[in-house]
């Protein structure tokens, strides 16, 4: 099965848009066609984010959604800290890449990581649902 990492920008748009590509790649998530690892920090964050006044989702929307996740990802404890991205605050997700040995990186900001991260490709949804997952599709 292929094992994904979600940046939280996709997780955002997934909830504000439901014809994008970062809602196609949660619903594989959330079918069961390819596995999420998350740690605390990236739960925490993804709740955090959610509930910015900026986004207006309803709080139990919010809670449900994040609980949702919660039960379809594998919550890890990433062994080491990392300082290879742009902005340091997303080493969490290559740091939980490299501690599940996750496929991909699914992301909407490219430019804050690097290419790849010994065995895990950085992509965006787009480039996920077309051209990595298409048998997986709806």
């Amino acid at each position: 099965m292929i094992r994904v990492v979600l940046d939280t920008n996709v997780v955002v748009s997934a909830h504000l848009n439901d014809e994008g590509y970062e809602r196609h790649v949660v619903d594989l998530v959330l079918a069961g066609k390819v596995r999420l690892y998350v740690s605390r920090a990236i739960l925490e964050e993804y709740e955090g984010v959610l509930r910015r006044p900026k986004f207006a989702l309803d709080s139990r929307m919010v809670r449900k959604s994040v609980r949702l996740i919660c039960s379809v990802s594998r919550e890890v404890k990433p062994q080491r800290e990392l300082n290879v991205t742009r902005d340091a605050a997303d080493s969490k997700f290559l740091e939980c890449a490299q501690g599940t040995r996750a496929d991909y990186v699914v992301t909407g900001n490219k430019r804050h990581f690097p290419q790849s991260w010994r065995q895990t490709f950085i992509v965006n949804a787009r480039e996920f649902v077309e051209g990595i997952a298409p048998e997986l599709r709806r």
